[in-house]
């Protein structure tokens, strides 16, 4: 089994949050670095790839997004939701006429994980077939699989993994449901599925949701996790490539709460309350990726123009927590455990 130096790991946050730098700074901290892969190009995800290897020799993980297929059957839900969007918008956005679908280039940058020096391998938004799991195994990486509720560890102690990703209710960014994705998706906090886990088997167990102090990385690590996942937390780190209106926010913010909404992507994650998960998440399909493609220009537009209202502002329930500083510094406040 796996030993981790220092139990944390950084948690796979995608849309640029995720560089190179601050992975490399977690595992060159002692934590487990993972680099998301959703969302960039292939050739991005290489460079980056380089990018960690040039920084660190310690081991490090790459997190891919497993493919969907078409939402052929909410074609007419989406166009509903076009149309109320571009009513009902404060700006003039332009939105696209036609769903969008990608399998995110999964067998090309499968390929690029499986070349590279990471140790782990973590799929996310679905569970691999027997095929992708037999080709991790032959690369002697180590797979990681998800889950969100009871159900789903019990799903994944089935499969052939060596780590459970437990991402309580409380997390930050999507959600990584395959069989719950409703609200029982995030019914569950971390330490209960990591007690529920725990109980049933002996393979690595790695836990988040709502992670913003040493005490709550304590809680985790004393019900029975292996290491304990952060992701909001490090959204504010100097390294982080977060977005400059979205890490304002996080600093700035702090009054609100936060709320679970499909509006911006098709696909329920949390975010800090803002205008459009307010307005829009009652006419929003579940429709992943189309609905996420379909809202790319509007967010980018709200960033340029540091528009909070309108850009997806992902963040835990622990946000309240962040702050401007280095990984290293994060990492040693979350871990000050005596």
């Amino acid at each position: 089994m796996y030993a981790f130096d220092r139990p944390l790991v950084l948690a796979p946050m995608a849309g640029g949050p995720s560089t190179p730098e601050l992975c490399a700074a977690v595992c060159n901290a002692g934590g487990l670095g993972f680099l998301a892969a959703g969302y960039l190009r292939p050739e991005q995800l290489r460079a980056h790839v380089d990018g960690v290897e040039a920084l660190t020799e310690r081991a490090y993980g790459i997190n891919l997004f497993y493919p969907s297929k078409p939402n052929v059957d909410l074609v007419d839900a989406f166009e509903e939701y076009r149309q109320v969007l571009t009513d009902g918008c404060a700006g003039e956005y332009d939105f696209p006429s036609e769903p969008q679908w990608s399998d995110d280039f999964f067998d090309e940058k499968l390929d690029i994980a499986l070349g590279s020096r990471a140790r782990f391998v973590s799929i996310t938004f679905g569970y691999p077939d027997a095929a992708t799991v037999a080709r991790i195994r032959e690369a002697g990486k180590l797979l990681v699989l998800n889950a969100t509720t009871p159900r789903e560890v019990d799903h994944v102690i089935g499969l052939d993994c060596d780590a459970l990703g437990l991402q309580g209710k409380a997390a930050g960014g999507h959600r990584g449901s395959v069989l719950d994705e409703g609200e029982e998706g995030y019914a569950y906090d971390a330490r209960e599925l990591v007690e529920y886990a725990a109980a049933r088997t002996d393979r690595l167990i790695l836990a988040g949701g709502g992670v913003g102090t040493a005490g709550d990385v304590r809680e985790l690590l004393d019900a029975g996790a292996s290491a304990v996942i952060v992701g909001t937390r490090f959204l504010t780190a100097q390294e982080a490539g977060t977005k400059g209106t979205h890490r304002f926010a996080l600093v700035n913010m702090k009054d609100r709460g936060t709320v679970v909404t499909h509006a911006f992507s098709g696909k329920p994650a949390r975010t800090i309350s803002n205008t459009f998960a307010q307005r829009f998440t009652p006419f929003a399909p579940l429709m992943y990726p189309e609905v996420h493609y379909l809202t790319a220009g509007m967010r980018a537009e709200a960033d340029s123009a540091r528009d909070a209202e309108y850009l997806n502002l992902w963040a835990g329930e622990g946000f309240h927590h962040c702050r401007e500083a280095r990984a290293k510094d994060i990492m040693e406040e979350l871990l000050e455990l005596s």
